[in-house]
């Protein structure tokens, strides 16, 4: 059975006006439980992620700043979202949800999160409405905890997965991926293993070419027991911080390529969010709920 984590938390207010659309993380899960593609069993509220698990990937005086909210005020800034309890309890469940839908992964060869896809948290810090590092924590807790020794993640996000690469720039047990847009956020990139920069205005086919071209090399070259994919819809024409120009069908092509490499080659995948911005926000539910739809058509 698909597990996907989801928690009321997730939807936890942001002041009106706020440019990060929150309504998401309510509105995709009941359009997946209207139209049947998932049932009430399909969904589990994840806990806090441990202490142990976030120090394994960030440093103490990081975590200890955002607990206790003594973050600088361009530190607060670079977040891009107001500093508070709530918010960091809304991300240590957010990290919770990533490491028991691996778990599940490992079990069912893949499960979700409704959530989650926080690439740009580095070590010792966070931007780009990132704190901590959902999927990098994870890979810790399954090198630590069930054995995993070589992990590939996915990040197709239209925004470089700039914290995960420099998390594990120098850790050849964890390969990045990382396809992008040349020009957009975040505007120092990092090098992750692989980075596909793409031009501004790429489409479907040329985007769809690129993944065609390196995804199965990647695969070759990793052997990887475990993928962490970040399937966030910005790389859409219609996306408000996007720069690339695919539709809806690309966007789930792409889904459908990474997915079906997954299970073809029997490699558990954790997909996490990640980024959706389209100024229409069923836009944003139909591109994440065709991650989902795939997810129950290839695997079950």
């Amino acid at each position: 059975m698909l597990k996907i984590a989801h928690h009321p938390i997730y939807t936890h207010p942001l002041p009106k006006g706020h440019r990060f659309p929150m309504e998401k993380y309510e509105l995709v899960p009941k359009q997946l439980l209207y139209e049947g593609t998932c049932i009430r069993e399909n969904f589990f509220v994840p806990e806090a992620a441990s202490r142990e698990s976030i120090l394994a990937v960030h440093h103490p005086t990081y975590l200890e700043s955002l607990e206790n909210r003594t973050l600088d005020r361009k530190s607060v800034m670079a977040l891009g979202l107001p500093l508070s309890t709530p918010l960091v309890n809304r991300e240590k469940i957010l990290v919770g949800g990533t490491i028991r839908a691996a778990e599940y992964a490992l079990e069912h060869k893949i499960a979700m999160n409704i959530a989650g896809g926080t690439h740009h948290a580095y070590t010792d810090k966070g931007e780009g409405f990132c704190l901590l590092n959902d999927q990098a924590i994870a890979a810790r807790h399954l090198q630590r905890v069930k054995g995993v020794e070589r992990i590939l993640i996915i990040d197709l996000d239209v925004h470089q997965g700039d914290g995960s690469a420099q998390i594990f720039k120098d850790d050849p047990s964890v390969f990045t991926f990382s396809m992008h847009g040349e020009n957009n956020f975040p505007f120092i990139k990092q090098r992750s293993d692989l980075d596909i920069p793409l031009p501004d205005g790429t489409g479907d086919e040329d985007y769809l070419s690129n993944l065609r071209l390196h995804l199965p090399g990647i695969f070759q070259e990793v052997d990887p027991q475990f993928v962490f994919y970040q399937c966030g819809v910005d790389i859409l024409s219609t996306d408000k911080l996007g720069k690339l120009s695919c539709s809806l069908e690309g966007c789930k092509e792409r889904d459908r390529l990474v997915l079906q490499s997954c299970h073809d080659l029997k490699i558990p995948v954790q997909c996490s969010m990640g980024g959706g911005y389209s100024v229409d926000l069923k836009t944003i539910v139909e591109a994440h709920a065709n991650t989902f739809r795939l997810a129950q058509d290839i695997f079950f």
